[in-house]
């Protein structure tokens, strides 16, 4: 260990700093793209649209 080392449990406030410290290691990912599902739905309504006619047509 080096000579510098502060333990986080040493009194209440190092306690609360080191754990309102920010951890790039938990940092929330990112939400994933909602892309797909638009796409998605777009192909299931042309699809359904085109069931329509050709059933309005027949």
């Amino acid at each position: 260990m080096t000579e510098n080392y502060t333990d986080p449990s040493g009194n209440t406030a190092q306690f609360r700093a080191f754990v309102d410290a920010p951890d790039s290691a938990a940092a929330p990912s990112p939400a994933p793209s909602r892309l797909p599902l638009i796409a998605g739905l777009g192909v299931a309504v042309v699809v359904v649209v085109a069931l329509v006619a050709w059933l309005a047509l027949r």
